[in-house]
């Protein structure tokens, strides 16, 4: 978002005054949505957006580069903050705290836009109780190489899993390549209850469907398969609620289905253009979900049969650390994901040799969340190439490190 000279435009509000900077400005070149039109579809699908994120804390994703430029991530409300925003306080097991937007009403939803926000990304709690959270979320995020059916059929089997369990998922695409399945809860278990319950739901999916789903938490070991995310229930996680506009260059949206559209929807259909349209015409298909509240309680019973979840190995050069079962390289970290990219570039121009002998899933570049922003690991899984042909650890293409200069409590390696 390139600084503007168009004035401000001052927006009305259900009564509230909310000044929209650069209204203008082109956000998205591709389908040519500028500021004020992501302002408007907000304002026109609010009632689904609040439904996902309204009440709750949230983190402030801010783009203020445009959808070509890393975002940052923004805990604290800004003090200058208008009287309809409302905050909470949250703590994190870092021993730091945060005092948070929460937003209640359009005004909010227009007044965050403003700040360089696309999507939303609210915690699992409402701002009334911020040790309980009331929403379970399965996050079903595909590895490279796994296609459309797959993560439907493994959708489908989350179904099953929660009926058989008396919960009700409601599903919506990502935004991005995956699918989201949010289930309400009564807010009567901790943080560490409710990961438990996810992480039991997405080893009995990977249980009844081995081929499809994994619960394998670490990525080099699952394959070409859809992970079933439990990790996202963790008291420091977000994920970008209903209705979010993700920053993707076709504007696409992450949109609540019915469960008779799963397996026919894609992804790609759903964009600021083609959801206002659907929203106008059909509204909101989650408008039920805070009626469907459920417990945790054959969930959790379920965590039990399964008993403990298998541990990684310890490390076994003394420092503590996971020892991965993988023959991993490690090729860049970088600030951003097309250095990250070019890096890797670089390395498969390097290692012409033994690129055939790699399966999609073996190329690992993975976004990391920093301390206000992402940053990006390179690595490469050699696990499909002949161990005598495979290439050596060398010094990485590039070693950006995100912690620099930068120190708190519980600072990784402090």
């Amino acid at each position: 978002m390139n600084p503007s000279k168009t004035p401000p435009q001052v927006l009305d509000v259900a009564g509230a005054e909310v000044s929209i900077s650069s209204p203008d400005k082109v956000v998205f070149p591709e389908p040519g949505l500028t500021k004020l039109d992501l302002v408007r579809y907000y304002l026109a699908v609010a009632d689904g957006a609040l439904r996902g994120a309204g009440g709750r804390p949230m983190v402030l994703k801010r783009f203020p580069k445009g959808i070509g430029a890393e975002p940052f991530f923004q805990k604290r409300v800004p003090e200058n903050h208008p009287n309809f925003i409302d905050t909470a306080t949250l703590h994190y097991a870092s021993g730091t705290s945060a005092e948070e937007a929460v937003i209640r009403n359009a005004a909010g939803l227009a007044w965050v836009v403003n700040l360089g926000c696309l999507d939303l990304n609210p915690h699992p709690v409402r701002a009334e109780d911020l040790e309980h959270p009331d929403e379970l979320r399965v996050d079903l995020d595909p590895m490279p190489g796994v296609g459309w059916k797959q993560i439907v059929d493994v959708a489908y089997i989350v179904r099953e899993v929660l009926d058989d369990v008396g919960l009700v998922g409601w599903p919506k695409t990502s935004g991005s390549r995956g699918l989201h399945i949010l289930v309400r809860i009564a807010p009567q278990w901790s943080y560490r209850d409710v990961r438990l319950a996810a992480e039991a739901l997405a080893r009995e999916v990977e249980n009844r469907a081995p081929d499809l789903a994994t619960a394998r938490w670490w990525k080099e070991e699952r394959g070409e398969s859809v992970f079933v995310d439990f990790n996202q229930n963790a008291k420091d996680r977000t994920v970008a609620s209903a209705y979010s506009i993700r920053p993707l260059p076709d504007a696409r949206v992450s949109t609540p289905l019915t469960w008779d559209e799963v397996a026919s929807a894609r992804p790609e259909d759903f964009t600021v253009p083609t959801v206002l349209k659907r929203f106008a015409a059909v509204g909101d298909p989650h408008s039920g979900i805070d009626d469907a509240a459920g417990k945790l309680d054959k969930l959790l019973a379920v965590a039990v049969e399964l008993g403990p979840a298998e541990k990684a190995p310890p490390g076994r050069n003394g420092s503590g650390r996971r020892q991965s079962v993988m023959p991993l390289i490690e090729v860049a970290r970088t600030k951003s994901k097309p250095e990250a990219l070019a890096a890797l570039g670089q390395w498969r121009a390097r290692h012409a040799d033994v690129v055939a002998a790699l399966h999609p899933a073996d190329i690992l570049v993975d976004g990391m969340r920093g301390s206000s922003s992402l940053w990006y690991r390179v690595r490469v899984n050699l696990q499909h190439v002949p161990e005598n042909q495979r290439p050596p650890q060398e010094e990485l293409i590039a070693d950006y490190d995100p912690w620099a200069g930068k120190e708190w409590p519980g600072r990784p390696g402090s």
